[in-house]
């Protein structure tokens, strides 16, 4: 496979990057739309029609900043427990001092990219249409219906938000385990809600992984995800939340994902998904002190000649 890239800008040795992006085509447990395994090609083509400025953070973030796109997680022939367990050990085998983003492939993946990045328990903002709290769905326990429940079996808390399709007996296990904090996405429809959400978010301290399905997204404006549903986030609605969990310092960010994106024709979904990434860099460079460093080397170069 050629090597990726993320804004047509050169990998940089993966030891001397502060952010590292790693594709993960897993698609095994696709229950409706297939087509997430060509996900982060899609979201690499789609990233040269993004400006290197960040109007938000009002920074060009890799005038400051290294990037690598790692060569893709090679989903071989092997069984689930094996395929996950390799997984973990390639996300454990990467530097731990950057920002790492994974891009799937089902969400079946997050279990096994929090396992590699966490070693002790921490909590996982988990933002999708689904629960996802299901012990295990079509005979396996690595479905992409099951990411929350392996989570909790790790001793992460989990703070969701955007769920609006849940299966009872997640109803009751959510009503039951403490650990669970969840915004249903009917509920934040309110400001009061949504105000109390964004709080939460902002006072999380200590270990934390960002997981973002892209169904969280309303299908209007995000149509092309394996299990779309009616409602959702809008997109400044994410750019809240993103810049809440950067509000403070406290927050030890280990990763993020961005999940079940299926690309479509109008390419507005995997657009989308690109300048997510692209924010989620913005702040976590401003958030660490990058926008008073200055960079040089063939990067920058390639950026402002």
């Amino acid at each position: 496979m050629p090597e990726q890239k993320f804004l047509s800008l050169p990998n940089a040795p993966l030891d001397q990057a502060n952010v590292v992006i790693l594709p993960v085509p897993m698609e095994r447990t696709v229950s409706f739309k297939p087509g997430t395994a060509g996900a982060p090609a899609a979201i690499f083509e789609v990233s040269d029609q993004l400006e290197f400025f960040e109007e938000d953070g009002g920074w060009s973030p890799f005038k400051h900043m290294t990037l690598t796109v790692t060569p893709a997680f090679d989903e071989e022939e092997s069984n689930e427990a094996d395929l996950h367990a390799r997984l973990t050990s390639r996300v454990a085998s990467l530097p731990a001092d950057n920002l790492l983003i994974s891009l799937g492939g089902e969400h079946a993946i997050t279990p096994a990219l929090v396992a590699g990045r966490m070693r002790e328990p921490g909590t996982v903002v988990f933002l999708d249409a689904h629960a996802d709290l299901r012990d295990s769905y079509e005979g396996s326990r690595f479905n992409h219906a099951c990411p929350a429940r392996r989570l909790l079996e790790q001793g992460h808390e989990l703070l969701m938000a955007g769920v609006r399709s849940v299966f009872e007996a997640e109803v009751n296990l959510v009503e039951q385990d403490p650990r669970i904090s969840l915004f249903m996405d009917w509920d934040l429809r309110g400001k009061g809600q949504w105000d109390s959400f964004l709080q939460k978010v902002s006072s999380l301290q200590g270990p934390v992984y960002l997981s973002i399905d892209m169904d969280v997204f309303n299908p209007a404006h995000v149509p092309g995800v394996g299990t779309p549903q009616p409602g959702g986030f809008l997109w400044y609605q994410m750019v809240e939340v993103i810049e809440a969990l950067f509000a403070t310092s406290n927050v030890d960010l280990r990763g993020v994902d961005i999940v079940e994106l299926v690309p479509e024709p109008s390419r507005v979904s995997e657009m989308t998904a690109a300048k997510l990434l692209m924010k989620i860099v913005s702040f976590w460079g401003q958030a660490n002190g990058f926008d008073f460093k200055e960079m040089t080397g063939s990067q920058m170069q390639v950026e402002y000649e």
